[in-house]
């Protein structure tokens, strides 16, 4: 490959292609979770409640290695085009959802959930594409400022989709020819422009990316691990609250998860062609990063998931407050990224700011389990801006070293992968914070459950403001909450620990030469 195949006009009219596409699979997951005590009003459907969340969670996951592997056979543009066009198909159905009542007995909570699975099959493409796209045009060494400013977006999605959102559920309800049309379906329906605009970048403006693999595509593999995790991810997200842990459903779910998950990697060392090769789990690089990825995203969801429900049932905050509370994190992390792109960009080293984003991530995990409660909202919002500012490093920099380690055409999947073993750490996160939650309240002689604690704060939603406290229940919910934060003071403390074993290299500040096309496996590392 060349050092600079592409012109910097086509560079500039990609980054911004992909800043819409990034801008829409950032804001979806951030848009719906404002909107759903409505729908969920609307459309009867408070027993799924949690199924809107992980049929999106289920097929964006799994799809990340899959997405990522076809990347790197059939080039990024034709796999963004797919995955652009399936997300877009799915948000205009979500929209749908019981617009017209049931269909063949199928009620419009059921249909949300199927429509919502199809948007995460195509979902699972951006990210994940983007960023291998970033990759394409870029060395190393210049990747750090555009992937700063692309974990900017996702920042500032995170404070605009809940804005959004609330605004569209609020007053977006429109009448059209004697129609109502209710206003959140327009949190789905504001995809759909945005979606045809990415479209037509990426078909029009979009140059051909060169593919650096050949061969056929694992579909064994595929199966595998689709096979492997959607019962994986759905033990961890039901699990605990739709049924106990060593209910049969719970420990039918991780047999099955356990037994593909064997047959998935005694496949994966006999393929040609594996989804997930091998020989990258020996590079100390990419073994190392993902397994940081992985602990400070489960630590990171520790947090963000029960902070609210203390805010809204420990201390009596309406939910647009508790939202707005949570913007000196968002804000932290914005400013974390981009200056971390930056530096890292400046100086061709990523670690040290790996340890320092790493360490103010420790702190402020460690602020809050300490002084939670006992401080009032000011110092509860800079306490947070601390933990934001920590996480702004990880949103790019492991995604970079994990590039900067790997042959080109192993590309795709070494960004997938990075992405996979996130949103993984992710699930697990909120699924141990949610058990020692639960573990914790039952601890106080208290019959309150996780599931229980989710359908008083949905019902809270709905009637809004401010709300009188339970004293009893304020101090049960301290106790808990306090008990996760230390737990993922715990887990930040692991990844800190796993970012040390991150080989110390300098990133490239020239682009790679390739190597031949091949679809045989071979180790390059």
């Amino acid at each position: 490959m060349d050092d600079k195949p592409f012109s910097d006009a086509e560079r500039r009219l990609t980054l911004g292609a992909l800043m819409i596409v990034f801008l829409l699979s950032a804001l979806d997951q951030t848009i719906v979770s404002t909107a759903m005590p409505r729908i969920i009003s609307e459309l009867h459907g408070l027993t799924l409640y949690s199924w809107v969340t992980t049929a999106y969670l289920l097929t964006s996951t799994v799809m990340v290695p899959i997405w990522g592997k076809l990347g790197d056979i059939y080039g990024r543009k034709p796999i963004l085009v797919i995955g652009i066009s399936i997300f877009l198909v799915g948000s205009w159905l979500s929209g749908l959802s019981g617009e017209f009542g049931p269909i063949l007995g199928v009620s419009g909570m059921v249909q949300l959930i199927v429509f919502r699975a199809l948007q995460g099959i195509g979902g699972g493409a951006l990210f994940t594409t983007a960023f291998a796209i970033i990759a394409d045009l870029y060395p190393p060494r210049e990747r750090g400022k555009f992937a700063g400013i692309f974990g900017s977006v996702f920042g500032l999605a995170s404070v605009l989709g809940p804005l959004i959102g609330g605004y569209f559920t609020d007053h977006g309800t429109v009448q059209l020819g004697g129609h109502t049309i209710a206003g959140w379906r327009w949190v789905f329906y504001v995809n759909l422009p945005l979606s045809l605009l990415s479209l037509f970048m990426v078909i029009v403006k979009m140059p051909a990316l060169p593919h650096q693999r050949s061969g056929e595509v694992d579909v064994l593999g595929a199966a595998l691990l689709i096979a492997a995790f959607v019962p994986l991810l759905l033990a961890l997200s039901l699990g605990g609250h739709s049924f106990a842990w060593s209910s049969p459903q719970s420990l039918g779910l991780f047999g099955l998860a356990a037994v593909a998950l064997s047959l998935f990697i005694l496949v994966e060392n006999r393929v040609s062609n594996p989804i997930l090769p091998p020989h990258l789990f020996r590079n100390r690089t990419f073994s190392s990063a993902n397994l940081a990825g992985f602990l400070i995203s489960m630590a990171f969801m520790g947090v963000v998931m029960f902070l609210p429900l203390y805010l809204q049932l420990g201390m009596g905050v309406a939910a647009t407050t508790s939202g707005l509370i949570m913007l000196p994190l968002m804000g932290g992390l914005i400013i974390g990224s981009t200056i971390s792109g930056q530096l890292v960009s400046k100086t061709g080293q990523y670690r040290p700011f790996m340890l320092v984003g790493a360490g103010l991530l420790l702190l402020g995990v460690s602020l809050l389990a300490v002084f939670l409660g006992k401080v009032g909202l000011p110092v509860l919002c800079l306490m947070l801006l601390v933990v934001g500012l920590g996480l702004g490093p990880g949103q790019s920099l492991f995604n970079i070293a994990t590039q900067n380690a790997v042959d080109p055409r192993d590309i795709g999947v070494a960004t997938s992968s990075n992405q996979f073993f996130r949103q993984i750490g992710s699930t697990v996160g909120a699924a141990l914070a949610g058990a020692l939650l639960t573990h914790r309240l039952a601890s106080l002689g208290g019959a309150m459950d996780l599931g229980a604690l989710q359908g008083m704060t949905v019902r809270a939603g709905l009637a809004g403001g401010r709300h009188a406290v339970d004293p009893v229940l304020r101090d049960a919910l301290l106790h808990a909450v306090q008990g996760v934060t230390q737990a993922a003071a715990l887990v930040v403390l692991a990844g800190l620990i796993a970012i040390l074993f991150i080989p110390v290299m300098p990133l490239r500040s020239r682009m790679p030469t390739a190597a031949p096309v091949l679809a045989k496996d071979e180790p390059t590392n």
